[in-house]
């Protein structure tokens, strides 16, 4: 099931989108799907009249996990972390499908990063890993943009991955997906330059789960955006770049600077 989260008029609804590719429609669901379930109206639009919106915005944490792929890691002169290597960000850089990523001042090396990302759907803490399916919502396309040269400067990564705009997530939410071995793609103004699957995870999304649950109490709606295959690069003002990700669809946003 594809939710989405997408204005007509004013105020934000959730919906259902289904259909063939070109002539989906989005019906309307009652209230916030992470507290009331999936209860559908007849309430109905076509896709293509709406403005999809981030499927979430975490009430309270995005939780990034870093050089989770072998291959990125080196190509970034980085050893594989013995421990895993997690880092927050606030949910003030989310931004949806089609809104632009906004350069931050203090950076001249910003970077994307195509990733698969897991959203909790309960509250819950140290979950075993063969619990994880139980507390997951669904997954999402993510970019973890990143200040490079602000991420080799500064002691932690707070500004450079946390600024605004800095986490787009989207199309929608699927929530029935087998993420065992999915291909993840990055595309650069059209061009293919990340091209990997999550079979290439060194912990995959179960594990992950679990180890970020014994680090954090998660909540409904919280993000793990799981790691980045390899192939990244630079963003520049004008340039344009899409998240595709098998099972779940394509998230396309512009980068501006201000």
């Amino acid at each position: 099931m594809r939710i989405a989260r997408f204005v007509v008029d004013s105020d934000p609804l959730y919906g259902v989108v289904e259909g063939e590719p070109g002539s989906e429609e989005i019906t309307v669901i009652n209230g916030d799907p992470f507290f009331n379930g999936v209860e559908r109206t007849h309430v109905k639009h076509k896709l293509e009249d709406v403005r999809l919106l981030a499927p979430i915005i975490p009430r309270s944490k995005v939780i990034g996990v870093g050089r989770n792929f072998a291959e990125h890691a080196a190509e970034l002169g980085n050893e594989v972390p013995q421990h895993p290597l997690l880092f927050l960000k606030p949910n003030t850089s989310v931004i949806g499908p089609n809104d632009p990523i906004v350069l931050p001042e203090f950076s001249d090396e910003v970077s994307f990063e195509a990733e698969l990302c897991v959203i909790i759907g309960r509250i819950c803490k140290d979950v075993p890993e063969e619990r994880a399916d139980d507390v997951i919502f669904g997954y999402t396309c993510g970019n973890d943009l990143t200040a490079r040269d602000v991420q080799k400067t500064d002691l932690q990564w707070a500004r450079a991955k946390g600024f605004d705009t800095s986490a787009p997530l989207g199309p929608w939410i699927e929530t029935d997906l087998d993420h065992e071995d999915l291909s993840i793609q990055g595309r650069l103004n059209g061009e293919l330059r990340q091209d990997g699957s999550t079979s290439q995870m060194i912990r995959g999304v179960r594990e992950l789960v679990s180890i970020v649950s014994h680090a954090f109490t998660l909540l409904p709606g919280d993000v793990i955006m799981t790691g980045t295959p390899a192939g990244v690069g630079l963003v520049s003002e004008g340039d344009r770049f899409e998240v595709e990700i098998e099972g779940i669809g394509r998230l396309s946003n512009p980068v501006v600077r201000r």
